[in-house]
């Protein structure tokens, strides 16, 4: 008879552990993390996923379990859970922080820095060109089904790091600063197109204007500097959408790498 108490208690702390590495995810994902998707959402779908969780990871996952003695022990490998749940979900969010910094690039350039809109969702001041770009990464991380390859990265993480088994050291500091500069020089990459054509079109400006000094530049060159933005981030919506592929492609790679991390320490 006391076999079966002792499995329902090691049943439901699997179950915590796995349910707070799953929130973790939720908290700042950019598909689940978004404010405007209502808590009690959140919380169920988190539950749910965890006991799906529980039923098909393997034994290997849940081995430390086992060691377990005492409520200090627990509570550290509770912290441990959200953790990994949360630079999973952190990893993410990087990689979309990239619309942000091209869409900031753009809109300094095209003298749309000054005009920012509210994200009602994220709660932050966001600047127009950012917003479009984040609403089409959006899209199409959806059409790719990109929401699925986060809930399948921390089922898979249980495969490498099992619970209480996550191990964090300077690897990861050396990980999250090159993958800072991959961003940056994505970002840079992104709003390359809407750069160069505004620095030609100032450097037109300028030989104007000492061609004709009769001329004044700041009437002519403000609303042609839109123009030219708004054109050139039309044509170049294509070549974004693809890149967008690749970026999340990206992402996932680096989740795997963020995980072999942890794992290895």
């Amino acid at each position: 008879m006391e076999f079966l108490p002792e499995v329902l208690i090691s049943g439901a702390a699997a179950f915590a552990l796995i349910l707070v590495r799953m929130t973790g995810l939720f908290i700042i994902s950019p598909v689940f993390g978004r404010r405007n998707i209502p808590v009690y959402l959140k919380i169920g779908f988190s539950v749910i996923m965890s006991l799906i969780l529980i039923n098909t990871i393997q034994d290997d996952g849940l081995s430390s379990i086992g060691n377990i003695s005492n409520v200090y022990q627990y509570m550290l490998v509770v912290l441990k859970e959200f953790i990994t749940g949360l630079m999973i979900g952190f990893v993410s969010y990087i990689f979309f922080s990239v619309i942000y910094l091209a869409g900031q690039l753009i809109d300094v350039q095209t003298g749309f820095a000054m005009v920012n809109v509210l994200d009602p969702a994220s709660n932050i001041q966001m600047p127009i060109t950012s917003n479009l770009y984040y609403i089409i990464s959006m899209i199409v991380f959806l059409g790719i089904r990109g929401h699925h390859m986060l809930i399948k990265a921390v089922f898979d993480s249980y495969k490498f790091v099992p619970i209480g088994g996550a191990v964090f050291d300077d690897k990861i500091v050396e990980d999250f600063i090159r993958i800072f500069g991959e961003i940056l020089a994505t970002g840079v990459k992104i709003a390359a197109p809407v750069t160069a054509a505004i620095i030609l079109t100032d450097v037109a400006l300028g030989i104007l204007s000492k061609t004709i000094p009769q001329m004044n530049i700041f009437i002519v060159g403000m609303p042609l500097k839109i123009v030219m933005g708004i054109v050139i981030i039309m044509l170049s919506l294509p070549l974004f959408i693809m890149l967008l592929g690749d970026l999340f492609s990206r992402m996932n790679e680096e989740i795997i790498n963020f995980i072999n991390s942890i794992r290895t320490g």
